[in-house]
């Protein structure tokens, strides 16, 4: 396979909006570029494209070594599928699209699987954290409530393999309070911030 990974990003100043009761504009931003880093790392030693509208995580991709797809005014949904026809066009036939905070992320490329989609789940069974996809099929973004029983239902519509892994770790993204005490991510996100929140 000649494959990619793809990181849509938001801006570090705008995300994690509902910690906002928790942590300061200071800390939310931290939080999400030491995240989006960890993400990006895990993607090594895969071509790496990170999509984003924000100068500021621009920069910062760029400096990890990644690739720069710009999306202005996309949404996440549009970012990805513009992405992925991107991505494609540069002669890859495979991607593993992944969050950017997603804190114990690891080994990224090990997901895909030839001819094959791979969704990984939240730890919710609600919202999509990885998606391993041939770049050549019909398959929308469909993030946001419910994405990962339309990106299932999508993925077997497609007539290709689906299979659904399980991973406790790759299931942690961080959204709420509850997410960032989660007994495996505490630790982690306690490091990231410089303090624990429980």
């Amino acid at each position: 396979m000649d494959l990619a990974a793809l990181i849509p990003v938001k801006s570090f100043r705008a995300a994690k909006a509902r910690l906002a009761d928790v942590l300061s504009d200071d800390e939310r931003a931290r939080l999400a570029r030491t995240m989006a880093g960890r993400v990006i790392g895990a993607a090594r030693p895969l071509p790496t494209f990170v999509a984003c509208d924000h100068d500021e995580v621009a920069t910062f991709a760029e400096e990890l070594g990644a690739s720069v797809l710009w999306g202005p005014g996309l949404g996440l949904n549009g970012a990805v599928d513009h992405g992925v026809s991107t991505i494609a066009g540069k002669g890859f036939d495979h991607v593993v699209i992944a969050h950017g905070d997603l804190p114990l992320a690891s080994d990224l490329g090990g997901l895909a699987r030839r001819d094959e989609i791979v969704i990984v789940p939240d730890r919710r069974r609600d919202g999509t954290n990885v998606l391993a996809r041939p770049c050549d099929l019909v398959l929308p973004a469909a993030y946001g409530p419910g994405s990962f029983r339309s990106h299932y239902r999508a993925a077997v519509a497609t007539g290709r393999r689906v299979t659904v892994r399980v991973d406790r770790r790759l299931a942690i993204d961080i959204d709420t309070q509850a997410d960032c005490v989660h007994p495996l991510a505490a630790a982690t996100v306690a490091e990231m911030l410089g303090r624990s929140l429980s």
